[in-house]
């Protein structure tokens, strides 16, 4: 796969400062703040988008999964919840919970991947079962 990039600025101090993103395709931007990422203000978060880029590649890899197996999905919808929290040596995902929606032939079904022991990172899935605690 290739190498995708993002940038970030970020301008003044911590609470009264003001950030700006965006990725190399021109696909996401946004804005971000001390108020939306640590109160609840407007603009996005580090977790929001860490936990878009979950679900996406879990609904991705899921459907593949599925394909492969020969069940494939005419929809996925994945919602990712991302927690950032202080861990030792700095700041880490500490939680990724994911919900997942899947309608394969007609049926629907509700995925609910065991994510513990897993220490954050993107999906992996094969087949129909996963790896690292995911399953369908």
């Amino acid at each position: 796969m290739p190498t995708r990039k993002a940038t970030a600025t970020w301008e003044g101090g911590l609470k009264g400062g003001k950030g700006t993103f965006k990725g190399e395709s021109g696909a996401i931007n946004g804005q971000f703040n001390f108020s939306s990422r640590f109160e609840s203000g407007a603009g996005s978060n580090p977790e929001e988008l860490l936990a878009a880029a979950e679900a996406a590649c879990f609904s991705m890899a899921l459907s593949a999964g599925l394909e492969k197996n020969g069940t494939p999905p005419t929809k996925v919808e994945t919602t990712a919840a991302c927690t950032v929290q202080a861990v030792p040596g700095g700041f880490g995902i500490t939680t990724m919970k994911l919900n997942v929606q899947a309608t394969v032939q007609d049926r629907q079904e509700q995925v609910r991947p065991d994510r513990s022991g897993d220490k954050g990172g993107l999906s992996r899935v094969e087949g129909a079962q996963g790896e690292r605690g995911y399953s369908t």
